[in-house]
């Protein structure tokens, strides 16, 4: 006797997504087991002692650090203000806020090189007081914080749009100011969210390479981060480039369990 047609409907939708789900899970681990596996510790560390390393690594420890002090000073506001107005106009700008994340490096390049080049937006005016932006430190910070913002600015609109508004209501009724409700209550309740975005948007800072190469160059000791010394590094030293890769590909992950892990104490 055949078996039941919703039992063989079941166990042909349950092999069709074990297959796919493992063909998109070998898809994400057999490139990183490669990166990680087909190196030795001695040639790892041959690897870091690249010179193109040590440079690439303090660069990079500086401009996304300072990125994110930017963000984060600049984006905790503006997130505050977006998620306490439902105008159509607080709408347009939370879009254009999210638009970095799915431009293209390139275009992510060229709008920071119109805006702030020599013949730029901003560029003749800067230039009048004698300060030249692009292909300079300040040119990485900019571009790592343009594509960095969004992701720190949407995980804090959300955390703020679940804050209990019954809080902001009893702070404001016990005489409290705006700016010390934002301070004293909206900012510490929503501080894990908060951290966690930071975390994100740091790690986007970090891995930051087109936007970078087109606005800031590839300049070693000056504008090379360490996604750039991954690239010019691959021409000459897989070694170095690997070793840089691996040590992105960690700092990542670490971000990640953290993340995930301040999300199951919230829970």
């Amino acid at each position: 006797m055949p078996p039941p047609r919703p039992l063989v409907a079941t166990a042909l939708w349950s092999a069709a997504a074990g297959i796919a789900s493992g063909a998109l899970l070998l898809l994400t681990m057999v490139p990183l087991a490669g990166l990680l596996f087909t190196t030795s510790p001695r040639a790892l560390l041959d690897g870091l002692g690249n010179p193109l390393v040590g440079p690439a690594l303090r660069l990079s420890l500086l401009t996304t650090t300072s990125s994110l002090l930017l963000v984060v000073v600049c984006g905790t506001p503006l997130a505050w203000l977006l998620a306490r107005r439902r105008s159509r106009f607080a709408r347009v700008v939370e879009t254009i806020m999210q638009l970095p994340v799915v431009l293209p490096p390139a275009v992510a390049g060229v709008a920071l090189l119109l805006a702030f080049g020599r013949r730029g937006l901003l560029g003749p005016a800067l230039h009048a007081v004698g300060i030249g932006v692009p292909f300079t430190v300040v040119a990485v910070v900019l571009a790592e914080s343009f594509v960095a913002a969004p992701f720190y600015v949407q995980a804090a609109v959300t955390a703020f749009r679940a804050l209990d508004p019954d809080l902001v209501l009893v702070a404001r009724a016990l005489g409290a100011s705006p700016p010390r409700v934002f301070l004293a209550v909206a900012v510490p309740i929503s501080a894990p969210a908060l951290a966690g975005g930071a975390a994100m948007s740091w790690a986007r800072a970090l891995g930051e390479f087109g936007a970078t190469l087109m606005f800031a160059g590839n300049l070693t000791g000056r504008t090379q981060t360490l996604p750039l010394a991954v690239y010019t590094a691959l021409e000459s030293d897989l070694a170095a480039a690997q070793a840089l890769s691996i040590i992105l590909v960690v700092v990542a992950f670490a971000l990640l369990i953290a993340i995930r892990a301040g999300a199951g104490s919230r829970a």
